[in-house]
């Protein structure tokens, strides 16, 4: 009996669903947003942009896939029902083999901003499978938060005709966004990382000092973005900056249980309110 070629892509269907749920999805679309809307400011153009949307959602799949691939056995025993592998709804191997696939596609898409921008994001997306690999466990696993962060304005100027150096105060935020996100990612999960043997920076500072850490290195970041670039600051500069600081530091202060998301979307809000100020001011970022 022949099958239909259609059949076969069936079971590979019935995944997508829940891949999409371990992916990472609120912090890979977040960052695919930010990355296409950083382009388009900085004059990348309808094509050059949908370009760089391409790179980064495939480069973020990647890289959150990789990670539940990675942390199956350590979800499992975590209990986390939030995790489709831990829960047995797919198998490790499959979201081992999308993390794969969505990186062999990374590095064309990339690569089509040209070879700088091409090198400038392919080096962020390292630092992210970096992380997952093997320094996750160190002292060094904010670094690679703020590489990744931080090449997403030189992916985005190196990639203009002709390629431009991102200013300063751009990677800069950047990498500080990053960092507070690192920061604040893993604040539910700090006691199981322990008792699993993971020793990141975060996890060794503790929950009391990362709850206060992620908002002070983002207010960091909001004084970069408003002292920053050439001329004075407008009210909407403050404006943008101060209801960033807010939002970031309610989802630390507010009582809310040891496993709550709720301080990393507070973050992811902030960041956003970040990046609005980044993008007031996107001509000036090459």
């Amino acid at each position: 009996m022949t099958l239909h070629p259609l059949g076969a892509l069936a079971p590979a269907a019935r995944h997508v669903p829940v891949l999409l749920r371990a992916c990472h999805l609120e912090p890979t679309i977040a960052v695919t947003v930010f990355g296409t809307a950083l382009a388009a400011v900085a004059g990348r153009g309808t094509t050059g942009s949908a370009a760089v949307a391409a790179a980064v959602l495939t480069g973020q799949l990647s890289v959150g896939w990789c990670n539940d691939a990675l942390d199956a056995r350590r979800d499992t025993a975590c209990g986390r029902r939030d995790k489709p592998v831990a829960t047995g709804e797919v198998p490790p191997r499959t979201v081992a083999v999308a993390a794969g696939t969505a990186l062999a596609l990374c590095v064309p898409l990339s690569l089509l901003s040209g070879g700088a921008a091409g090198a400038a994001h392919l080096t962020g997306v390292a630092a992210g499978w970096s992380y997952n690999l093997v320094l996750k466990r160190t002292v060094l696993s904010p670094l690679t938060y703020a590489v990744g962060f931080a090449s997403l304005p030189a992916f985005v100027t190196l990639g203009l005709r002709p390629s431009l150096w991102p200013a300063w105060w751009a990677v800069t935020a950047g990498a500080l966004l990053g960092v507070a996100a690192h920061v604040v990612n893993v604040l539910p999960d700090i006691e199981d990382d322990l008792a699993a043997g993971v020793r990141g920076l975060p996890q060794r500072l503790g929950r009391r000092a990362c709850r206060w850490l992620a908002p002070a290195t983002m207010m960091v970041a909001i004084g970069v973005l408003i002292a920053g670039p050439p001329g004075a600051p407008r009210c909407r500069d403050w404006s943008l900056g101060a209801a960033s600081a807010a939002v970031t530091l309610a989802g630390a202060a507010l009582p809310l249980g040891r496993r709550s998301r709720w301080p990393f979307r507070a973050a992811i809000v902030g960041s956003g309110m970040a990046v609005a100020l980044l993008l007031l001011r996107g001509a000036d970022m090459a």
